[in-house]
C-alpha cells in the first residue's frame, strides 16, 4: 500500500513539474526569451548598412498607399502575413477615420487577400515587390505615414523599429520622441522605437 502510495505521490509531482515547466517556457517566451534582444547600437549599425534600401522601402510604401489610407503590414514569410491593418484617413487633415480593419494570418496567394487589397490598386505582384523591399532593407514590417515606421525585427511579442522622417522633427516634438524608453532619438530625421506588445518591458533593454 505505502509503495502504491508513494508511486502516486511521485507521479502528481512529475505532472506538477512538467506543468509548471510548459507555462515557464510560454511565459519566457512570450517575453522574447528565447529571441536576440537588440541594443541601440544595433539598430543604429544595422540603419546604416541598410540605409539606402530602408529609403527605397519607405519611398515605395508611401507611392503606392492611397493618400486616404492608413496602411501596416508585417510579413511572417513570403506566403503569409503575420499582421495587415488598414484605416480610412480624413482626406483633408490625414487622420484616421473611422474603424480598422486588423487581421493576422493571412495568405497572401488567397481570394480573400485578393478582395482586401484591390480597393487600393494592389495586386498578389506588388505583396511580392514589397517583401522583396523589406529583405532587402532586413525589415519585416511598415506603417505607411509621417513618419514612416519601419519594424526592424521582433523578439517575443516585441519590436524593434525605424520611425524614419521625410522634414526633421519640430522642435515641440523632440521631448516626445527622445524619452530613453520607448523611443530612442538619433538625429532629427530618425527615431528608434521598442514596443513590448501586450505584455513586457516597452523599454529598450540595452542603450548602449
Amino acid at each position: 500500500m505505502l509503495k502504491k502510495i508513494l508511486i502516486g505521490i511521485s507521479i502528481v509531482i512529475g505532472i506538477g513539474i512538467l506543468v509548471f515547466m510548459g507555462w515557464t517556457l510560454m511565459v519566457v517566451s512570450a517575453f522574447g526569451g528565447f529571441d536576440k534582444d537588440y541594443s541601440v547600437t544595433d539598430l543604429k549599425e544595422n540603419f546604416e548598412k541598410n540605409k539606402t534600401e530602408i529609403y527605397e522601402l519607405k519611398r515605395y510604401f508611401n507611392e503606392i498607399v492611397p493618400k486616404n489610407r492608413f496602411v501596416e503590414i508585417e510579413f511572417d514569410n513570403d506566403n503569409t502575413l503575420g499582421r495587415f491593418g488598414i484605416k480610412a484617413l480624413d482626406s483633408t487633415a490625414g487622420n484616421p477615420n473611422g474603424p480598422m480593419f486588423l487581421e493576422w494570418d493571412l495568405k497572401t496567394n488567397t481570394a480573400k487577400m485578393d478582395s482586401l487589397i484591390e480597393p487600393m490598386g494592389w495586386t498578389r505582384e506588388t505583396l511580392k515587390t514589397l517583401k522583396e523591399k523589406l529583405d532587402k532593407a532586413d525589415c519585416i514590417q511598415i506603417e505607411s505615414g509621417e513618419p514612416t515606421k519601419i519594424g526592424f525585427k521582433r523578439s517575443g511579442m516585441g519590436m524593434y523599429s525605424f520611425n524614419v522622417f521625410d522634414q526633421p522633427i519640430p522642435d515641440n516634438l523632440i521631448e516626445q520622441y527622445n524619452d530613453s524608453c520607448t523611443y530612442i532619438l538619433v538625429n532629427r530625421k530618425l527615431v528608434l522605437e521598442y514596443g513590448g506588445g501586450a505584455i513586457g518591458s516597452q523599454c529598450f533593454y540595452n542603450l548602449e
